[in-house]
């Protein structure tokens, strides 16, 4: 008796065979059955929707990216490279050569992944997520997935042949008991750590470097014949010879010897190490930039319209290092008229060119308390795209008419070229329309009819703000009063007035507008966005505001004007600042996307960042979208496609993160050494944050925050609740909350971990016994 299986298999190859007679015996009397093959092929490689723009860019151009992708998804199945040329009717040598670079491509930007058939797979098709590896100290780690979602936790075993900011794929395996996507690492697409900064250590004759980065959880191997002199303790930098693996650690070479100690102005040259910001500039990029002059051109200014004829001027800090944007406003019979002019910085940095890509790899300047490192070279940043007063530059311009309820009624961008009739601080322009100082008015009496409208102007398009229901936290930022040596003097807080809101609210008005734009046009462009909380966030939130009589309206899909709302609620309560940390804790942070989903925290719709392409490079991006559009141009024959566009979203994304760890390094060293001659001194101050091993706290007008260890609190066991952000004593009942208020002793500084340690003081401890006896 026959198998069933058996049976089934021969009626299958009957079938199939059959078939194949008939499709000989239809083609017999018509054409070669390769050639309608082909055809089809070839009719269906026509049908790409981005053959134009393709075209544009290549003078022999291969199917797009997003085409390859359509196959694929139609494939529903794996194909082979030799699969997806024929399906393209791709033949000749040059047309593969073509493919096999643009598949690498997609392959190391995530897009496909080969399997163990060497065929190509989409990303995130049978759980498989692209994205960027989030180290942690102990030695666990994330992926943060690149079309964005849920992060997935990678255990210990997983991160041993890993670096923090390494590109991966990984298989979604899973949730942990806390929820949690878990993963397997399924094939590194990029290394991204070349270089560390460290300490050199040697130990029974083995030499290691061990990372600065504290998210760099490998210690670096270094082998008796490349340790370069190195000396025990010594800050070294070592190049990555060997990247590491699940079996082996990563291996190296000291490339340089730093020294002994930290002197000042070293803490700058170890965060630009550690996190290996770009500060050389290529010689090509200088070699392009070489026979730029100080002056522009007068053929450069052909075709523009002249506004300088026009008192713009500029309002920035005292200490401001560039000046990208200069502002007009007049009165009109409905409103105002604004002018905001940003240094038109494409016009230098075409596409293609050193400069660009230099740019691009750098993705913003860097501001650290002692220097900066700039996007683009200081003939640029200091010179043809800086606005100084008095000399001719050339401008991209937003023109918005507002009406008296401070809504923007019409807006448009042109090309111009300007001169900048003053350079205004924030300081003088305060004193003029706020305090009248009588001096300054009467030195800048022809300007200042143009500054009492910005001011005007300033209070509607607050009141709309408030009316949108945007939030505004009451945050402190700080800047360092350092010596002629880089020692620092003191740590101030800097006090924003109402000419800070003048500029923030223009330029706020002009990066809608460029939004806007774009949705108007259906433009493929650059977007700031701010997703909206996450449930989990928000359940933790309600839970915490119910325990203080509070709530949160909105639902499940609370809005800014909700959180607004509650913030003005409680603005007279004592634990106001509690409540805001809370608040601001449980929002996402901003990011830049080629999908706008809005800016939560602003209450837009739409919005991009338009004003600062001499220090932003999205910036520069939405400046050559202006431009396409404004030469007539459309999405379907623009330079970058979507995924073009997301992919230098993400990079822009990741060069603002390594500027803030950059420089918050940094800031965090100087705070050390600041306090290293204040051992054994009392201080006020607030609980900002509390954690499982501890609370940190950050001194009253010194602007340092300090752990106070859980094993330096009173003798007891301390449970912590991560919704209520509390630690109670098991026996004693005391409790210590975000937002008390303590007094502490400054008890040890560490500046290699750039730690600070503080305890309680005896008068505060006590102060907590008469409570729990009240």
């Amino acid at each position: 008796m026959d198998h069933p299986a058996r049976t089934e298999r021969v009626r299958n190859l009957s079938e199939t065979n059959q078939a194949c007679q008939r499709t000989l015996f239809d083609f017999s009397e018509g054409e070669d059955p390769v050639v309608v093959r082909r055809k089809k092929a070839r009719s269906r490689r026509d049908s790409d929707p981005h053959r134009q723009r393709e075209a544009k860019k290549y003078s022999n151009p291969i199917p797009s990216r997003e085409f390859i992708l359509e196959i694929l998804a139609e494939a529903g199945v794996p194909l082979t490279f030799d699969e997806v040329a024929a399906t393209l009717d791709i033949r000749d040598e040059v047309e593969v050569i073509a493919l096999q670079r643009r598949i690498g491509a997609m392959v190391r930007d995530g897009q496909l992944v080969r399997n163990r058939r060497d065929a190509l797979c989409l990303v995130n098709k049978r759980d498989l997520i692209a994205g960027r590896v989030i180290g942690h100290q102990d030695g666990f780690g994330f992926v943060k997935p690149e079309d964005g979602g849920d992060d997935v936790f990678l255990y210990p075993r997983q991160m041993r042949g890993l670096f923090h900011n390494d590109r991966v794929v990984v298989r979604v395996t899973g949730r942990d008991r806390r929820g949690r996507l878990e993963g397997s690492v399924v094939e590194v697409l990029e290394r991204n750590t070349r270089t560390v900064v460290g300490r050199f250590y040697q130990e029974s004759g083995v030499g290691f470097v061990v990372p600065d980065n504290k998210r760099l959880a490998h210690d670096i191997i270094i082998p008796s014949d490349r340790i370069a002199g190195s000396e025990q303790g010594q800050i070294v930098v070592a190049e990555i010879t060997d990247q590491p693996t699940n079996r082996n650690h990563p291996i190296g070479k000291i490339l340089e010897v730093v020294g002994d100690h930290m002197a000042p102005g070293m803490e700058t040259d170890i965060a630009v190490r550690t996190h290996d910001l770009p500060v050389e500039w290529p010689l090509q990029v200088l070699s392009e930039v070489a026979d730029l002059k100080a002056e522009v051109p007068a053929a450069a200014m052909e075709g523009r319209t002249d506004l300088r004829g026009i008192p713009l001027v500029t309002i920035d800090g005292a200490d401001a290092r560039d000046f990208d944007d200069a502002v007009f406003c007049e009165r009109k019979p409905k409103g105002w008229r604004l002018l905001v002019c940003i240094a038109d910085v494409s016009s230098y940095v075409e596409p293609g060119t050193a400069l660009d890509t230099e740019g691009s790899n750098r993705g913003n300047s860097v501001y650290f308390p002692d220097r900066v490192i700039p996007m683009l070279p200081e003939v640029l940043s200091n010179g043809l795209c800086s606005i100084n007063p008095d000399v001719d530059r050339l401008c991209m311009t937003c023109e918005l008419y507002v009406n008296r309820e401070g809504q923007v009624t019409r807006s448009r961008f042109f090309e111009a070229v300007m001169r900048s009739h003053a350079r205004f601080t924030y300081d003088q322009v305060a004193a003029m329309i706020v305090e009248g100082d009588p001096d300054l008015c009467e030195r800048f009496s022809d300007l200042l009819p143009h500054l009492r409208e910005l001011y005007a102007l300033y209070k509607v398009l607050h009141g709309a703000r408030a009316v949108r229901g945007a939030i505004d936290f009451d945050t402190t930022e700080t800047y360092f009063d350092l010596s002629d040596q880089g020692r620092v003097l003191a740590i101030r807080p800097l006090v924003r007035n109402d000419a800070h809101r003048i500029i923030e609210e223009c330029m706020l008005a002009a990066n809608v507008a460029a939004a806007r734009l774009f949705e108007r046009k259906k433009m493929p462009s650059l977007y700031r966005i701010h997703e909206t909380p996450k449930e989990e966030k928000l359940s933790d939130l309600r839970e915490f505001l119910a325990e203080l009589a509070l709530s949160l309206p909105g639902g499940e899909r609370p809005t800014a004007k909700d959180y607004a709302d509650l913030l003005e609620s409680v603005k007279e309560r004592p634990d106001r600042h509690l409540i805001e940390t809370v608040l601001l804790r449980s929002m996402q942070q901003a990011m830049y996307s080629s999908e706008n989903v809005g800016h939560f925290g602003l209450a837009y719709p739409a919005y991009t960042h338009f004003t600062s392409p001499i220090r932003r490079y999205p910036d520069l991006m939405v400046h050559r979208t202006i431009k396409h559009l404004l030469a007539g141009g459309t999405a379907a024959d623009f330079d970058y496609a979507k995924p073009d566009l997301q992919g230098i979203a993400e990079h822009c994304s990741g060069t603002e993160r390594r500027a803030d760890e950059a420089t918050r390094d940094a800031a965090s060293w100087l705070k050390c050494e600041y306090m290293e001659d204040k051992i054994g001194e009392e201080f006020d101050g607030i609980i900002t944050s509390v954690t499982s091993f501890g609370v940190f706290v950050e001194l009253d007008d010194i602007y340092v925050d300090g752990l106070i260890h859980i094993t330096a609190l009173d003798n007891d066991y301390y449970h912590f609740d991560p919704v209520g952000h509390r630690l109670t004593g098991e026996r004693t009942g005391t409790i210590y909350r975000l937002g008390d208020r303590v007094r502490v002793l400054v008890a040890a500084v560490n500046l290699d971990e750039r730690k600070i340690d503080f305890v309680l003081t005896q008068a505060q401890t006590n102060r907590k016994k008469r409570r729990r006896k009240v």
